[in-house]
This record gives structure tokens, sequence and C-alpha cells, in this order.
């Protein structure tokens, strides 16, 4: 009898973990699906308000790395399919929302931490750079009006492919800056470059010790920092820029 009661309590015991576990694994495997069905809601939320660009380079909707997401729409999604999807399901419930708040802290934390960067990069005014012709250039003769600093390269792919978004930019916003800063070639590359893709810019300068990359810590190239009148730093972008994302972030740069 008393084996009987022990095993019949082992076998209770082992069921109960079994089910714990099973439970923290559905768990965890809504989370992830709330979390997906999040993100392509806050993706397509934002290529619904910015359809005429996207329609017009319908491969750049894939384009996730132009950071184009709408969280006040893929959170609102995510929570409500979390919570229908626990809705036989009631004590993951609790534990299912206070993750999605958790993280959605912590991605607040980072734009906060991203924004404070930005505070503290140093001016524009700090960059020195070369002209076509090889003289020195101070970027503070820049200042007064908003500037858009490109960082590029010809052997770079994605460089390449933004570069006529920005040259349209640079005649959609006749009262912003555009500045090309070619990184680590010389004269004769730039200037055969954009002849053979036949890209004008008002201004092209060269950097060829990298200084803008270390400056304003980019880690890859293409790059394109957002400056105020002022000279601060006040967006910036890393990978390449679609016609949607770059339209968006000049809506609060400037007004064309």
């Amino acid at each position: 009898m008393t084996r009987s009661v022990g095993q019949a309590t082992r076998a209770r015991s082992r069921n109960g973990g079994e089910a714990r576990c099973m439970a923290a694994g559905s768990g965890a495997g809504l989370f992830l699906d709330a979390l997906f069905v999040g993100l392509i809601a806050a993706r397509v939320g934002y290529v619904a308000c910015w359809w005429p660009e996207y329609a017009a380079a319908p491969e750049s909707i894939i384009a996730l790395g132009d950071g184009g997401f709408y969280w006040w729409v893929g959170v609102p999604v995510a929570v409500g399919f979390a919570w229908w999807k626990s809705r036989r399901m009631p004590a993951l419930r609790r534990p299912l929302l206070a993750g999605m708040a958790a993280g959605m802290l912590a991605w607040g934390a980072a734009q906060g931490g991203l924004a404070l960067l930005q505070r503290t990069a140093p001016p524009l005014s700090a960059l020195q750079l070369h002209a076509i012709d090889t003289a020195p250039v101070s970027m503070s003769r820049y200042t007064g009006k908003p500037v858009v600093v490109n960082l590029w390269a010809t052997w770079c792919p994605p460089c390449r492919r933004e570069m006529p978004i920005l040259a349209q930019a640079q005649a959609d916003y006749p009262g912003v800056t555009f500045v090309m800063v070619n990184q680590g070639e010389n004269a004769p590359t730039v200037q055969a470059f954009l002849a053979q893709q036949g890209l004008t810019f008002g201004h092209v300068l060269l950097d060829p010790s990298l200084s803008a990359m270390h400056l304003f810590g980019s880690r890859g190239l293409p790059t394109t920092l957002f400056f105020d009148a002022n000279g601060k730093l006040v967006e910036s972008h890393m990978g390449e820029i679609t016609a949607a994302r770059l339209k968006d972030t000049m809506k609060n740069h400037s007004s064309p």
C-alpha cells in the first residue's frame, strides 16, 4: 500500500512537472508569435502610409533595415493577438503580458540611449574634410540651414542603390543642404563613378581618413546623418535608406 501511494505521488508530481513545462513552452511560443505578428502589423501600417513611395520601388517593401515600422500599430495588434490566443489558457495571460511590457520598456530604453548619444554627438563644425580638388573644407560653412550628410563609397552596393533617392531629395528639398561625403577614395574614382551613373550633387567632399565615420560612430556604410541649422545631430540612419524612410525623416527635418 505504501509503495502504491508513493508511486501515485511520483506520477502526479511527474505529470504536474510535464504540465508546467508544456505551459511554459506554450507561453514562449505564444510570445514569439505575438512579437512576429506585431512586427508584421507595424511594417504593413508603415508601408500603407507611405504606399506611393513603396509602390514606385516594390522591392523596398521588404527592406526592413530602413526602420520603417509604426509601433502604435504593431503593439495593439500584438497585445490583441496574444489575448485572443490565450483565451483558453488564462493562466498564461499575466506572465505573457508582463513579458511584452518588459520588452517594450527595453525598447524604450534603447531608444532613449540612442537619443542621448545623438544629443552628445560632436557638432557638424568639428568635421574637417576635403573638396574634390583636395582643398581643405570646414563643415562649419554649412551651418545656417539643415544639413543631410551621406557617408558612402563607390564599392558599396547599398550606397549605389540609394544615391538616386538622395539626388531626388536634393531637388525636392531646396532648403536643405545635401553633402555627399565619400569615404576613403580619391577624387578621380569619385568623379568617374558619378559621371558614369549620371548623378549630380551640389556638394561632394572627400574623407580619405574616414574621419566622419570615427567622429560620429558609424560602423558601416552607407550612413546618413541629419543635422539642424545649428549643426547639431538630430537623427541618424545606418544602412540603405528607402525613399519612404527618407521622406518620413525629412518631414520632421524640413519642409520641402
